[in-house]
């Protein structure tokens, strides 16, 4: 059963008034939006491929297993996992018309998205400090190009959250913020199956190996 979507002063929104309209926009926005994360698994793709192929070319520097800190990368992990979880409840909380619990689980999620890309950067300030930047070796060019380019992308997402928040606490849960938030999980919940990705075959089987 679908709930009401209310605007922040509890009344119906005009686009709600117009199931028919509404429902084919946020079916053509939701299209489109499924159209660009197929775009960005090209672009991960290539840059898994990169890595496969220039991952052991060291030019006499430091591997995966002198550098990864692989209890350090387990914390980052959870940290996203968890955020995934909390963006979960966020859509729990839209579905039954919660806009206080949907700010708060948004902003937990903030919270801990931002932590994964504070941890990154000192991962990427630690192995810079010693040496280890992405001029040092094929390997840690390929390594710095996906991790990076996955980085830019949670802030990216953190940056979207952060106007959502501004948008649903002064709009309040509308048709169209409805439609944002789930075009936002969609691509928050992408980061983390490609996080996934990098922990299992850059971290834990570089440490491995």
């Amino acid at each position: 059963m679908s709930a009401t979507i209310l605007t922040i002063d509890g009344r119906q929104p005009r686009s709600a008034l117009q199931p028919g309209h509404d429902e084919g926009q946020a079916k053509t926005t939701t299209l489109g939006f499924w159209i660009y994360l197929m775009s960005d698994c090209i672009l991960f793709a290539a840059l898994f491929a990169t890595y496969a192929v220039l991952g052991r070319e060291l030019a006499g520097g430091p591997s995966a297993r002198d550098l990864f800190k692989l209890p350090y990368v387990l914390d980052e992990t959870i940290c996203l996992l968890v955020s995934s979880f909390t963006y979960g409840l966020v859509m729990l909380s839209l579905r039954a018309g919660r806009r206080g619990s949907a700010l708060g689980w948004l902003l937990v999620t903030f919270l801990l998205g931002a932590g994964f890309v504070g941890m990154e950067l000192t991962e990427f300030t630690r192995m810079i400090g010693a040496g280890a930047g992405p001029q040092r070796s094929a390997f840690l060019s390929a390594f710095f190009a996906l991790v990076g380019t996955h980085g830019l992308h949670v802030t990216a997402g953190l940056i979207w959250m952060a106007v959502m928040m501004v948008q649903v606490g002064l709009k309040g849960l509308t048709a169209t913020n409805a439609t944002r938030l789930m075009c936002l999980s969609l691509f928050w919940h992408f980061l983390d199956i490609i996080w996934i990705g990098v922990f299992s075959l850059i971290y834990l089987m570089g440490v491995i190996r």
